[in-house]
Parts: C-alpha cells; sequence; structure tokens
C-alpha cells in the first residue's frame, strides 16, 4: 500500500515526523511502549500498521527495557529496526543501550527530551538525552519538525556505513517539536531508497553460521572500546557526507555545528534544540540594533564536532553557552563540551543555565544572557531563573 502523503507537504508534529522517517527508510521491525511524549510516534505505527501501510512488524513491550532488548534481537538478525522513547523511559532502556553500540548495531532510536523525575514534569529539558552522550550512540539533536524526519533517515545512512557500524539516536523536544505541526516535505520511497542503501550489516545472527556475541572479556575490553570510539570519529566525516548527499538530494541542507549571523560576531550564542530558534530572533534583534551577535547550533552531540566548533567561534570575544540541562555539582553538559573546544580560546566562556523542566526561554531572557556575556571578565556558571 502507498505511503500516505509521499511526495507532498504536509502539517505534521514531530512525532509522526520522526515515524515518517523511519517509514520511509523501509524498517522491517518497531516495538515500542508508551510514556509521555513519545506516544504518538508509537500510534503512527499502530494506524500504518492497521491500515496496512507498514509491512513490517510491530510490537507493543511491556516495558522500555524489552522493547530495546527487543530492538536489539532484531537488529542482530540483519533488519532494519527503529524504536523510541523519552525521558524515564530512556533511562529504563539505559542498561540496553551500550549492548547495541558494543554489538555495533546500526539501528535508530527517537527520543522526545522530558525533564526527568523526580519532581515530575511533562516538559522538556536535555538531560534525558546528553545522559545517554557515552553509551556509543551517533547522536543528532534537531530544530524543526522537518529536521526530525531528514534526520532519522540520514541517521541510519551514518549508522549503516562500514565505517561506523553504530546505534543513532535522533532527538527532539517534548511538547514543543512532538504535539506542534509544522509544514514538513515528506520525500518520496524513491528518493529515500536512492540515499540509503541496502542494509549489509557485519554482525548478524545467523542459525547455518552459529557465532557467540557478546562474549566475556577482560584485558581485550579496551581494544572493543578503542574501537567504538573509532567508529565513533569515523562518523565526524561519515556525517558530512551524508549532509552533502542529503542536500544534492533534496535541497535541504544540514551540518554538524550550524552559524547564524557569525559574521564579524564579538559575542557569540551556543544552543541546541528548539529553543535555537528563540536564540536566532534575539540575534536578529541584536543585529538590528547594531550589536555584534551571532548564534552557533549543535546539530552533532556524538561525535562532538570539536574542530567545527573551535572553527565556528573564532574571533569572538565571549561566548555564552545555553545549556537546557544540568549536571548537579558540574553545571551546564554543554559548556565542559564547548570549553574543550576552546582549549585554546582567548576570550571568555559563560555558561547559562536555561530551560530546566521545560521553563520557557523568551527572547528577552537570550538578549539578557548576550549581555551578560559580554559583561562578564572570567569564566562562571550562571542561573537563568
Amino acid at each position: 500500500m502507498a505511503i500516505p502523503h509521499e511526495g507532498e507537504r504536509e502539517l505534521l508534529t514531530g512525532n509522526k515526523s520522526a515515524a515518517y522517517g523511519a517509514l520511509l527508510s523501509e524498517v522491517r521491525c518497531a516495538p515500542f511502549f508508551p510514556i509521555t511524549p513519545q506516544t504518538g510516534i508509537m500510534e503512527a505505527f499502530a494506524e500504518w500498521k492497521s491500515a496496512g501501510v507498514y509491512q513490517g512488524e510491530f510490537h507493543t513491550l511491556e516495558s522500555e527495557h524489552s522493547v530495546l532488548s527487543s530492538a536489539i534481537g532484531s537488529q542482530l538478525t540483519g533488519q532494519r529496526t527503529f524504536t523510541g522513547s523519552s525521558s524515564q523511559g530512556l533511562m529504563l532502556m539505559f542498561e540496553m543501550l551500550p549492548i547495541a553500540s558494543g554489538l555495533r548495531l546500526p539501528m535508530v532510536v527517537a527520543n522526545v527530551s522530558r525533564g526527568l523525575s523526580a519532581p515530575i514534569t511533562l516538559w522538556c529539558d536535555h538531560n534525558d538525552v546528553l545522559m545517554t552522550r557515552d553509551t556509543g550512540f551517533v547522536t543528532f539533536i534537531c530544530e524543526s519538525n522537518q529536521e526530525i524526519l531528514d534526520s532519522v533517515i540520514i541517521a541510519y545512512r551514518v549508522a549503516e556505513d562500514e565505517r561506523v557500524l553504530l546505534p543513532a539516536m535522533v532527538n527532539m523536544d517534548g511538547f514543543t517539536h512532538s504535539f506542534t505541526r509544522e509544514p514538513v516535505d515528506i520525500p518520496s520511497v524513491k528518493e529515500v531508497r536512492s540515499f540509503l542503501p541496502e542494509l549489509r550489516q557485519e554482525v548478524t545472527l545467523d542459525t547455518e553460521h552459529p557465532k557467540t556475541l557478546g562474549i566475556p572479556v577482560m584485558s581485550e575490553y579496551t581494544l572493543f572500546r578503542q574501537q567504538v570510539h573509532r567508529a565513533q570519529r569515523n562518523a565526524l566525516t561519515v556525517v558530512d557526507r551524508a549532509h552533502r548527499e542529503f542536500a544534492k538530494l533534496t535541497g535541504r541542507k544540514y551540518s554538524s555545528v550550524e552559524s547564524f549571523r557569525m559574521e564579524n560576531a564579538e559575542c557569540a550564542i551556543v544552543g541546541i534544540g528548539a529553543n535555537a530558534s528563540i536564540m536566532k530572533a534575539a540575534v536578529e534583534e541584536m543585529r538590528k540594533e547594531g550589536r555584534a551577535v551571532g548564534m552557533v547550533r549543535l546539530r552533532l552531540i556524538r561525535p562532538f564536532p570539536y574542530d567545527e566548533v573551535a572553527e565556528a567561534l573564532r574571533g569572538t570575544k565571549c561566548v555564552a553557552v545555553v545549556d537546557q540541562n544540568l549536571s548537579p555539582g558540574s553545571g551546564g553538559i554543554l559548556y565542559t563540551e564547548v570549553s574543550r573546544a576552546l582549549r585554546k580560546y582567548r576570550g571568555v566562556v559563560c555558561d547559562y543555565i536555561a530551560g530546566l523542566g521545560g521553563k520557557p526561554v523568551s527572547v528577552s531572557d537570550v538578549r539578557d544572557i548576550a549581555e551578560n556575556a559580554m559583561r562578564s571578565k572570567t569564566d562562571t556558571v550562571k542561573w537563568v531563573m
């Protein structure tokens, strides 16, 4: 059965956009467990399965731990696999995340970011996705619903490359993306097939050629982790190539690090996710006032594009990192990453904790951040309350 609205522009939620990306990638297995605000992805697959649009395996399981265990089993048979989760659900998957990467399984997981309990919140911050940054997943963080759909497709291209062979995560902001509709161009299956080669997976389960996977090791463990790290660093080049080829196919251009109004910028705001759009609006206002302010959005979090970040921020006098996350006892997570990228940097790098638990970040807040950063004399962690 034909895919609904294939090749058309439709108003889609972020959840539906992620589901479309997987459907167009012709995934063969989609296990899920419902959790707000990710459930819309699961509902889309349930609807398509009932209507005969989706011909693969669709399963609802008893927990997120079971979901990722099932996804690992599916991917081990060489079948393109997709799932999603959010917040505490992603935390329940956590045990299985490094297993997926350690087994070099190129599945894709969509995460719908939501603040972690306790206390309970339904709104977004990025602690859930950033807590997975050391699990071996290639990780994209999106700004728009169009980017979500496209990134799922791009993620399969990157994950399945023989130089990478790692799982990938595509992140959206809960509610801001997941339940908000935006105009989204839906590629055709023909276009996606021309971009996404047939899966050729190195590690698979085969009853005709049995093997033991995930074996116990001692002194060799470092070697396996080193291989995962090398694959992550390989992904930097693979991501760039995938971005270029996707742009040729669709006209939509993406990069690991996006620079916005950075020409002659003396102060740069650095951020991720949906709030990047708010930051851009603030930068436009300040530019109209003659203020030399720009913005850098990090789209790729793992592997972290240190060189690209350093190049994007070259020549600035101050950097304001807007962290919609918190590592208690340390500060913002992205701040430490950006600071490492700028280890030879001579200006001031300030860390601003903002948007925790989904607290709205306004244009005025971002203006205040930029003003504060330009006045700051030393590096510090500051809170946007």
